[in-house]
């Protein structure tokens, strides 16, 4: 896929995840859809970091980067959980 077709399924799964979020009652969707975003995105990072002392860390690929945006920290630990036993 091009560039352009990742960004349109990036900004396609951010608006479904607040579609999500308003739909279950959360209040304030776009700041939680952030968070939950950038927590991903921190997880990931800080997991690849400490990949030297613990040995386990996730190739930083595309799919990687829009599991851990789209799915946030449950989707780091999804990743993690298919590394240790794949």
């Amino acid at each position: 896929m091009t560039d352009m077709n990742w960004m349109i399924v990036c900004i396609s799964a951010f608006i479904i995840i607040m579609i999500i979020k308003k739909a279950s009652g959360g209040g304030h969707v776009i700041r939680s859809a952030l968070i939950s975003v950038t927590l991903g995105g921190s997880v990931l990072l800080l997991v690849n970091l400490t990949g030297f002392f613990t040995g386990v860390y996730i190739p930083v690929s595309r799919l990687s980067l829009a599991v851990s945006a789209i799915l946030g920290v449950p989707g780091v630990v999804s990743m993690l959980i298919l590394q240790t036993f794949l």
